[in-house]
């Protein structure tokens, strides 16, 4: 649903959880006035500190602000800073014209004493109301990621919203798929000029018509009567080249043992197979086979075929229930908690079929030899070369991080991302602002990466059932 357009000057009064989760979010109100409370600057204050992504987030905000207090030249500073001068390596608008002010006195006390909840946040409203009592000419706005603050400023008749510009879409549903069906009509339409040709055991067509500009390259393409499943190679203004998809549910096309269960999981064996994709992700429920086909497809390409060094497998650690404190051992050690899925998988793909000694060695074996298990928190500074790198539970992730684990990879690297975004356990991130949304919107028009959503569970029919009607 569109949120209702407001015209005019504004005046945007912000939360300290906007500055810490975006700390160019005092760039991102184009003309508009940007308002700190003096509360705000405290909290900031008081979250310097660490080596979280929230403390580097804080500590970046202060180096704006002084780069911003730099400009004054002796202006008077109850006038506003101006918002002109935007941060290097800051991909903003630099025709804003809006200005920063801050709380430099003690603003009318409008709330009463006893009105429940935490003392910042009623500071917070306190000021957002005495402002909109004096400033008749604009409009004033709460911006907060804090739900419940959001609440009680609505019930106080402040206007508030939640901050829009970390979203990449409007709406969920709008996020690329991957795949694309093809209308009964199509090869009507799409077949007056088609060539095709053969090209190392694979055939390809070149075709024209209108559902091109629809198209991304390796999005993938099927007709359901006769049987038609191809990727899209190449696209331009007037043609598209496609390539006919290898059927990974075929047995003679299996990898490292696992065959596809349905037309989804055939296209991401596709991505995930092509030494010609660089980057793929994967987004569905639980249950969809994201994990198994991706380490399928990195024992094969590792083990078999020798195109990695090795599989580089790591997660986010953000806990669904409490937190168990912390964990003893080395870095791999740490990370075996969180790598349950990964462990369940590799038993499947074990060489052995039976529960005996040799089949449990001979996955210990793999994973020791082939499988890395990495965490997040000493990824910066590296680089990856000739590695399959999986990146788990990639929902949980902001823009920023993924940029800096995605700009690890080096020459010979394939990298593929999995994730639901239905299932976000970070703080104040959603389905439209997730990193793994991120990515996918980013990613699309590339020619070297691939995307498919999974929808279909192949778990169980217990674990289907579940899902439908839980």
């Amino acid at each position: 649903m569109a949120r209702a357009k407001i015209t005019g000057k504004r005046l945007f009064v912000l939360d300290t959880n906007v500055l810490m989760h975006d700390p160019t979010a005092l760039f991102r109100f184009a003309e508009h006035d940007v308002y700190i409370p003096m509360i705000v600057l405290e909290e900031l204050d008081a979250g310097k500190k660490g080596t979280s992504e929230t403390a580097r987030n804080v500590r970046q905000v202060s180096r704006f602000l002084d780069d911003l207090m730099g400009q004054l030249k002796g202006a008077d500073i109850a006038s506003g800073l101006p918002l002109t001068q935007i941060p290097m390596g800051t991909e903003l608008c630099k025709n804003g014209g809006g200005r920063l002010y801050f709380q430099t006195k003690e603003l009318e006390h409008v709330l009463p004493d006893s009105l429940p909840g935490s003392k910042a946040d009623n500071t917070i409203l306190n000021v957002a109301m005495a402002l909109s009592k004096a400033e008749q000419a604009v409009r004033v706005t709460l911006v907060s990621k804090d739900i419940n603050l959001r609440i009680k400023a609505t019930t106080l008749a402040i206007h508030a919203e939640d901050y829009f510009n970390d979203r990449v879409l409007d709406e969920i549903e709008q996020l690329h798929t991957g795949m694309f069906k093809l209308p009964d009509n199509f090869w009507d339409k799409h077949s007056k000029h088609m060539d095709s040709w053969q090209e190392k055991g694979r055939t390809f067509y070149r075709i024209s018509g209108p559902l091109i500009s629809q198209w991304y390259p390796n999005t993938c393409v099927y007709k359901e009567d006769d049987e038609f499943e191809a990727i899209v190679r190449k696209v331009d203004n007037k043609s598209a080249i496609i390539e006919t998809a290898t059927d990974y549910r075929n047995k003679s096309h299996n990898v490292w043992g696992v065959v596809a269960r349905n037309r989804e999981q055939s296209f991401a064996l596709n991505l995930l197979m092509d030494p010609d994709i660089d980057f793929v992700s994967l987004q569905g429920s639980a249950g969809t086979g994201k994990t198994l086909l991706t380490l399928a497809a990195a024992l094969e390409q590792t083990i078999e075929r020798g195109h990695y060094k090795e599989v580089l497998v790591t997660r986010v650690t953000v806990p669904v229930g409490e937190d168990i404190g912390f964990l003893p051992g080395t870095e791999e050690e740490k990370m075996t908690p969180w790598m349950g899925a990964l462990m369940d998988n590799l038993e499947v793909l074990a060489p052995s079929d039976e529960q005996s000694d040799w089949g449990q060695a001979a996955t210990q074996d793999v994973l020791k030899r082939w499988v890395k298990v990495r965490s997040l928190n000493f990824m910066r500074g590296r680089t990856f070369l000739n590695k399959f790198v999986i990146l788990d539970e990639a929902q949980n992730l902001t823009p920023k991080q993924m940029k800096t684990l995605v700009t690890r990879a080096g020459p010979g690297t394939k990298m593929v991302c999995l994730g639901n975004v239905a299932q976000i356990d970070t703080p104040y991130l959603t389905e439209t602002s997730s990193g793994l949304t991120y990515v996918v919107d980013r990613f699309k028009e590339w020619e070297h990466s691939g995307h498919i959503t999974l929808k279909r569970g192949e778990r169980s029919r217990l674990a289907d059932h579940a899902s439908i009607i839980l």
